[in-house]
């Protein structure tokens, strides 16, 4: 039986100088949830194939938690998607299982080009990777020829490879800091919400496309102030993809690793979570003394599109997992030619934040590289 089909509505805001695809509306599958001895024994036919089709598995944090829970009892990693690139580079699996949203797929088969690269469905999709289209992109950047061009990883291979530095939500603010102290002015794609962070955080002379996460974008800081009142001892954890009046509310802000990080760290034992809900279960599952509180997407003015769970990640499932190990379905496939020029970005990063973990002078990893 088929799974059923959800409509998807999204609207990014009126253009900022003409950097704005305006796409409104997309689709998502909702796979059904397997019965609990079905579930059991797809589990261990995955487990099964793994083996056989010498995979690991790369999830990310959203998705479901049986994902997550197979991934790393397979040997496999849960991550952001900085992380799951680079493990997938590293492994020596001669198969890539990647569950999360297509752009990552795409990402592992750029830095993995001799690996085979599969998803359990190749349409679980973005709202920021819809909303920058190539084609109204690269005309973004000609009209900015003096700047250097830095795109999110929620992008397409195409944008990337129009790129001259891609980054993650953990690295972006290391990265532009560390450009603008080269003087450098940035165009900035796709998430404003991220762009304008970014801009607040390190002063940098930056022009933005103006993309949204459908997840993050619906974040409200009304209800989030009366949520706080009743919480009064809560610490407000904020993914930097969400808005500016609700980035001003948190106790730390940053990627899902680095909320993970503020959970442990931080001396309190209730927390409220402004990112998606399937983050939840890794929090839970390493803070068991502590709840954790999801940030409310409704009240005055709410329309929750997605009620904090991304609909293109809830595709991926067990029996989709299963289907594309015994099949092939699924499997990601990138141009050489434009895989090549995707990777460079995508390598400038991971030095970078090599070299930084390694000690290095930020200044000394991006100099000599501006614009394209």
């Amino acid at each position: 039986m088929p799974s059923p089909v959800i409509d998807v509505d999204y609207e990014q805001p009126a253009a900022r100088a003409g950097a704005v695809c305006d796409t409104r509306h997309a689709w998502a599958r909702v796979p059904a949830e397997p019965a609990p001895d079905q579930r059991v024994a797809l589990k261990e036919r995955i487990r099964r194939l793994l083996q056989e089709r010498n995979a690991v598995m790369v999830s990310h944090f959203y998705v479901h938690p049986d994902l997550q829970d197979l991934a790393e009892e397979t040997g496999g990693i849960v991550s952001d998607s900085l992380e799951m690139a680079r493990f997938g580079r590293e492994h020596a699996a001669q198969t890539l299982v990647v569950s999360g949203v297509r752009f990552m797929g795409e990402t592992a088969k750029i830095l993995s080009p001799e690996k085979r690269v599969l998803m359990p469905d190749l349409d679980a999709n973005c709202s920021l990777d819809l909303g920058c289209p190539v084609y109204e992109f690269s005309a973004f950047c000609d009209r900015h020829p003096d700047r250097t061009v830095v795109v999110y990883a929620n992008t397409s291979a195409a944008v990337k490879a129009r790129a001259d530095w891609l980054v993650t939500s953990s690295c972006a603010l290391d990265v532009v800091s560390a450009l603008h102290a080269q003087g450098r002015k940035i165009l900035w794609a796709p998430d404003r919400h991220l762009g304008d962070y970014i801009q607040r955080q390190t002063g940098a002379d930056m022009v933005s496309w103006n993309g949204a996460c459908i997840v993050h974008d619906e974040f409200k800081s009304l209800e989030l102030e009366l949520l706080m009142k009743e919480h009064p001892k809560a610490k407000v954890l904020v993914h930097p993809e969400s808005p500016a009046d609700v980035i001003a509310l948190a106790d730390a802000v940053g990627s899902t690793s680095a909320i993970l990080n503020a959970a442990q760290r931080m001396d309190a034992s209730e927390f409220i979570v402004a990112t998606d809900t399937g983050m939840l279960h890794k929090l839970r599952t390493l803070n068991p003394g502590k709840t954790f509180i999801e940030a409310p997407t409704a009240g005055n003015g709410g329309t929750c599109k997605s009620c904090a769970h991304c609909p293109w990640m809830a595709m991926n499932g067990l029996v989709e997992l299963a289907n594309a190990l015994e099949t092939g379905a699924g499997e990601v496939h990138i141009d050489p030619a434009l895989g090549l020029r995707a990777r460079v970005p995508i390598d400038r990063m991971l030095a970078f934040t090599a070299g930084l973990k390694n000690g290095q002078a930020p200044g000394s990893l991006v100099a000599g590289i501006g614009a394209a």
